[in-house]
């Protein structure tokens, strides 16, 4: 039975595509954003290459005094959007650990896609519209907008050069039980998701599903159509992972996830369909919708989680690249029937129930009698 629990209050952020008619001065705004970003980017590494007692590296307040009174050599950018450029600038650097960052290009083939930050205070509502550094924006689907409080956030361009307003909201959300108690999910590349109670996530295979229209308009040198399939693909793969993380978050009180890299089997022969199955997509949707819902979720390690029976713990199933084709085996220790993705998802809600070693579970590896 669902009871209610405390309101809890949270960040979510809303991406919401401008309408075509504003894409000409945010493209102007882009161009300024990154003259200020490449200033800041050559000021920072001259102070650090300073051979007297004033060398120093900067920091975003340091780059603010040093940008005061800039905002009269520029037509569409204002004071608070240049210290967040130099606030994030200062941000990315120290965890870069290096001198200097890449260029901002504005133009050319290998341009850095647009990117406008504001500060809160900036964005304004005005009737049906939005209001930005003296420019009216409209926006599809405002009315996701509500009366919440804006925190701060930018405007983004895409690979194709639609924008979109990226704006945190703080939201309310109540918190309720989830009607089922755990379940554990193993991730692959034949299903996507299995869990521990047999729902699947199948593969979609979006991107080799557009193979053949993405071939023909790069031989034809369609690079916007390219570009297009590429997001069509992307939008289908986000679809589909947002549908099932909300369906388990709605479900389950306490959720175990492997911790597959997807990083490493990307340097495999396996990269295109790992790098197909979103993984880390899933991972983090998860994570953040169940701390949004109240629900518990974790990452364990799932090494031997297929080989072992679920059972009686033994390691007695099919192991190896070579047997990656075997999608179902019997236990031949208590003669247990296992199908290879749900046996691997019952044994990683095991180990994620463990608070240290368990025996005789997936984490457990012992030899085979």
């Amino acid at each position: 039975m669902n009871s209610p629990l405390m309101p809890l209050s949270f960040t979510r952020t809303l991406r919401l595509k401008v309408k075509a008619e504003s894409y000409p001065w945010l493209n102007a705004a882009a161009v300024e954003v990154n003259q200020v970003f490449n200033w800041a980017n050559q000021a920072s590494y001259d102070a650090r290459r300073r051979t007297d007692l004033k060398s120093k590296w900067m920091s975003g307040f340091d780059l603010c005094n040093l940008s005061s009174g800039a905002t009269e050599f520029f037509d569409h950018i204002g004071a608070d959007t240049i210290q967040q450029i130099c606030t994030h600038y200062a941000q990315k650097r120290t965890a870069a650990k290096r001198l200097k960052l890449r260029w901002r290009v504005s133009r050319g083939a290998r341009r850095s896609l647009g990117w406008v930050p504001f500060k809160a205070a900036s964005l304004k509502r005005r009737s049906n519209a939005l209001r930005f550094a003296g420019k009216t924006f409209r926006v599809f689907d405002r009315e996701y907008l509500a009366d919440h409080k804006f925190r701060d956030g930018c405007f983004a361009q895409d690979a194709v050069g639609d924008w979109y307003l990226c704006v945190p909201v703080i939201v309310n959300a109540e918190q309720t039980v989830a009607p089922m108690e755990a379940v554990g999910i193993d991730l692959g590349l034949k299903t996507i998701a299995t869990t521990s109670d047999g729902e699947k996530l199948e593969a979609g295979r979006w991107t080799q599903g557009h193979a053949l229209a993405l071939a023909n308009a790069q031989r034809r040198g369609h690079k916007r159509q390219a570009k297009r399939i590429h997001r069509k693909a992307a939008n289908q793969r986000k679809d589909a992972l947002h549908k099932f993380s909300r369906m388990i978050v709605d479900s389950y009180q306490t959720i175990v996830v492997g911790d597959v890299s997807s990083t490493k089997l990307a340097k495999t022969k396996m990269a295109k369909s790992v790098l197909d199955s979103g993984w880390g997509m899933l991972k983090t949707q998860l994570q953040y919708k169940g701390e949004h819902a109240g629900r518990s979720v974790s990452v364990v390690s799932e090494r031997y989680t297929s080989v072992t029976c679920s059972s009686c713990g033994s390691l007695s199933g099919p192991r190896g690249v070579n047997e990656l084709i075997v999608r179902s085996w019997i236990c031949r220790d208590c003669g247990e029937s296992h199908d290879r993705d749900i046996n691997a998802a019952l044994n990683i809600l095991t180990a994620g129930r463990c608070s240290g070693p368990c025996a005789g579970t997936s984490l457990s590896p012992q030899v085979a009698a």
